[in-house]
């Protein structure tokens, strides 16, 4: 997946990509990146503080990109209180998940605990979530 998207329609960058689709016409309505590879600016706790703002009933699409896990540790609490578990993922291995936001039971994760998993298949997610 990753490697794909780097050069596609819309693309991902390393870290931790956010996407919120609006659920009416199921459309990208807001996309957002945290580099959570790096350490400068504590991606994590702007991770964590943008997934608390986020309002229930929004459907959000999380997935990981080459490393993500590196300096994520400030947002794992707040991804697991989403449905979305990841504090088990390794170094560069793969999650995907789909939630809406206020509803942990909706969510929809798949995630690859290592490198040598995440580049022998990459997590996949469906979900369907009813129009506002």
């Amino acid at each position: 997946m990753f490697q794909a998207s780097w050069h596609g329609e819309y693309p991902v960058y390393r870290g931790a990509n956010m996407v919120i689709v609006d659920r009416s016409t199921c459309t990208l309505q807001e996309w957002r990146h945290f580099d959570t590879h790096a350490v400068i600016n504590d991606p994590a706790a702007q991770l964590r503080d943008y997934l608390q703002g986020l309002t229930d009933g929004t459907v959000l699409v999380g997935v990981s990109c080459d490393e993500a896990s590196k300096e994520l540790d400030s947002a794992e609490a707040t991804l697991s209180a989403l449905g979305a578990d990841v504090s088990d993922v390794g170094w560069r291995g793969a999650w995907a998940f789909v939630a809406e936001i206020g509803d942990p039971s909706k969510t929809v994760l798949d995630k690859e605990l290592t490198e040598t998993a995440a580049n022998a298949r990459q997590p996949q997610v469906n979900a369907f979530f009813g129009g506002a």
